[in-house]
């Protein structure tokens, strides 16, 4: 059974984003649905629902709304770069593969 998540950017009344989190794999229930209001609170919500799992997460769909305007992605985007900046630090060593340049001959 693959572990799917997916992460809906959303704006509400007032035009402030957030991440709605669900658990889309089949397990014949309701998926189970959380509210994120900044990245640090999804990094929890997340975390929380793959212990689930035993930590293990397949994929994670990223959508928008419809009325989420790109500045508001690029917001998100350099929010999670500078996390992502933060743990690699933290850990010394890449989270996630980087395509390496093949040398030309």
């Amino acid at each position: 059974m693959a572990v799917i998540f997916t992460s809906t950017i959303k704006l509400d009344e007032n035009d402030k984003w957030f991440i709605e989190l669900r658990d889309m794999t089949d397990s014949g229930e309701e998926p189970r649905v959380e509210i994120c209001f900044d990245l640090d609170e999804y990094e929890t919500k997340i975390e929380e629902m793959g212990a689930d799992y035993g930590g293990h997460i397949d994929e994670v769909k990223w959508q928008k709304d419809d009325n989420v305007p790109p500045h508001v992605l690029d917001e998100i985007r350099l929010k999670m770069a500078e996390q992502r900046a933060k743990i690699e630090e933290e850990l010394g060593e890449p989270i996630t593969p980087v395509a390496e340049k093949k040398e030309e001959e």
